[in-house]
C-alpha cells in the first residue's frame, strides 16, 4: 500500500479548522488505543478535537479530510491518538492507513470558502461487505472567525497510534504546524446513527481557524509506550 502513495515525511499546507469538545466518556465509541497510552480525563469527560482540513496544491498532496483525534498521554508525554478520519484522496487515505496507523476511509467533500466558512462532508461509514453498502451521512459544520490572534504561532505535537492491519504495530507520529490563527465560532450538525453523533447538542470549549498553515508529518517511530 506504500507505493500507492508518497513517503515520509509529508510537507502540507492550506486552511484548517479546529474545535476541541469535553464529552463524557459513555457517549463515546470504544476507540482503541496503542498499549500504554490512556485518554486525559476531567472527571467522566474526555477531550476531543475535530479537524477540518483543506490541503492546497503546493504541498506533497492536495486533499480534505475531517480528523477525530481524542487527547492522550502516553508515558510522560501529552499527545493525541487520530481516532476516526475521512479523506477524498485515495493516496492519503493509503498513506495515512500504512505510514502513521491513522484509520482514514473514503469521504465526499463540499467546502464554501467565503466567511463564514460552512463546510458539508458527505461521509460515508465503513463497509462490511461490497455486496451490504451502508447510506453517506452528511456532516455539516459552520465556522466563524471573530478574532485574528497577533504572529504565526507554531505548535509541535505527537500522535500515539494503535496498530492497524496495513501497519501491525503501534507508532508514535511527530508532528510541525505554523499559520495564521483565528479564533472562531463554530457549530456542528448531523444525523443520530451518523459519524460524530456523539458530538450532537454540544458546544465546542474553544474552536480556532489555521489560514495559510504549513504541516509536516514525520515519519513514524517506534512506540514507547507498549
Amino acid at each position: 500500500m506504500t507505493a500507492t502513495c508518497p513517503p515520509p515525511p509529508w510537507h502540507l499546507r492550506g486552511t484548517l479548522h479546529a474545535a476541541l469538545w469535553w464529552v463524557r466518556a459513555d457517549r463515546l465509541p470504544s476507540w482503541t488505543l496503542p498499549p500504554g497510552v490512556r485518554p486525559l480525563r476531567l472527571g467522566r469527560r474526555r477531550a476531543v478535537v475535530t479537524f477540518w482540513v483543506d490541503y492546497r496544491p503546493g504541498g506533497t498532496l492536495a486533499y480534505r479530510e475531517l480528523l477525530v483525534a481524542l487527547a492522550v498521554r502516553g508515558g510522560r508525554s501529552v499527545g493525541a491518538c487520530a481516532v476516526e478520519a475521512w479523506v477524498d484522496d485515495p493516496r492519503s487515505l493509503a498513506g495515512g492507513r500504512a505510514l502513521w496507523g491513522i484509520p482514514k476511509h473514503p469521504a465526499t467533500f463540499v467546502f464554501d470558502r467565503p466567511a463564514p466558512a460552512l463546510l458539508t462532508t458527505t461521509v460515508r461509514t465503513p463497509q462490511p461487505a461490497p455486496a451490504h453498502p451502508r447510506p453517506a451521512w452528511p456532516v455539516t459544520a459552520l465556522h466563524r472567525p471573530f478574532v485574528r490572534l497577533p504572529g504565526r504561532p507554531r505548535v509541535r505535537a505527537r500522535l500515539f497510534q494503535p496498530a492497524l492491519a496495513e501497519r501491525p504495530y503501534p507508532c508514535e507520529v511527530p508532528l510541525s504546524l505554523t499559520g495564521t490563527a483565528w479564533l472562531t465560532r463554530t457549530r456542528l450538525r448531523t444525523a443520530p446513527g451518523a459519524p460524530l453523533d456523539y458530538l450532537t447538542g454540544l458546544r465546542p470549549l474553544a474552536a480556532c481557524s489555521l489560514r495559510g498553515f504549513r504541516f509536516t508529518i514525520a515519519p513514524a517511530e517506534p512506540s514507547r509506550t507498549a
